[in-house]
């Protein structure tokens, strides 16, 4: 079964890249669809942490948020973390790990709720729907998603 791949940038207000699409194989888990969600859409958060570096803006953090603690511990271990059950997942998915060890990303545990990039992947409703879309729209800092949800962490800033 294919999963579906969304994920967003912000610099804290508004949201500067989206992307939402259909993952071009099949996996079989959840886990597996997480890390290849990862490797495909990592490429533009280095994208943008170059172009900021070209102009001359030092970025203090760049944070890469999942609500996966398995695909967390997958990405920062590598194949080290790997089970029976996800042995089979190709190298070429781990390339993330690496950029973790250098220090140039860290992954950060998100709850659901506050899963800005849910917005392009899911059917949301009510008082979510309405508090992720002020947020991309730049209305509000990314911090209100923390605020109104209670926790005081912020963790989707690059």
């Amino acid at each position: 079964m294919r999963g579906h791949t969304g994920g967003c940038i912000t610099f804290g207000t508004g949201v500067v890249d989206t992307k939402s699409s259909k993952q071009k194989m099949n996996t079989r888990s959840s886990t597996e669809t997480e890390v290849v969600g990862t490797s495909e859409y990592l490429p533009k958060n280095i994208f943008y942490e170059l172009f900021m570096e070209t102009q001359r803006y030092k970025l203090t953090s760049n944070k890469l948020a999942q609500d996966n603690q398995s695909q967390i511990r997958m990405a920062n271990n590598g194949k080290a973390s790997c089970s029976s059950n996800s042995k089979h997942i190709a190298m070429k998915y781990f390339w993330v790990t690496d950029r973790i060890k250098n220090g140039n990303i860290e992954i950060v545990h998100c709850p659901t709720k506050q899963m800005i990039a849910d917005y392009f992947t899911k059917a949301l409703q009510g008082a979510l729907f309405h508090l992720f879309r002020r947020v991309i729209m730049g209305w509000d800092h990314i911090s209100t998603v923390f605020i109104r949800t209670m926790c005081p962490r912020i963790v989707l800033e690059m």
